[in-house]
């Protein structure tokens, strides 16, 4: 048990990437294209700082350039989109529907941990979600 911590670091999406893969992700669905400067704006940092850590993503191959240096996703990085953005959804219910958990609350808790549980945790949350 006492290297069970060293999981948390063994983890591919952190908190920031996930941010950042789900910001382009909604860009492209608002917009139809994302860029940096977008990418920044939407979450409230600055713009050397969404290139540093975009760059550290474009390195695991979750997000490609297009010929006009719009950002786009890879088929990986919109699979781990799309898994979080389940179980974010499938934790704010828990927190809030079993759990009593004020909406807002359970929405800053679910993006929290959104990211870090494990395949088998989330697909048991939603299966008991689906029972209710």
């Amino acid at each position: 048990m006492p290297d069970i911590w060293k999981e948390f670091e063994q983890n591919q999406t952190t908190h920031s990437v996930a941010h950042h893969l789900m910001a382009i992700f909604d860009l492209l669905n608002e917009h139809g294209y994302a860029r940096v400067t977008d990418v920044a704006k939407k979450l409230n940092i600055t713009r050397g700082s969404a290139s540093l850590t975009l760059k550290a993503i474009k390195e695991k191959g979750l997000i490609l350039e297009d010929e006009n240096r719009f950002l786009l996703l890879s088929d990986k990085a919109r699979n781990i989109v799309q898994k979080i953005k389940d179980r974010n959804r499938v934790i704010q219910s828990f927190f809030t529907e079993v759990l009593g958990v004020d909406a807002t609350q359970a929405e800053v808790d679910a993006c929290k941990i959104e990211h870090l549980i494990s395949e088998e945790v989330s697909e048991a949350l939603t299966k008991y979600m689906a029972k209710r």
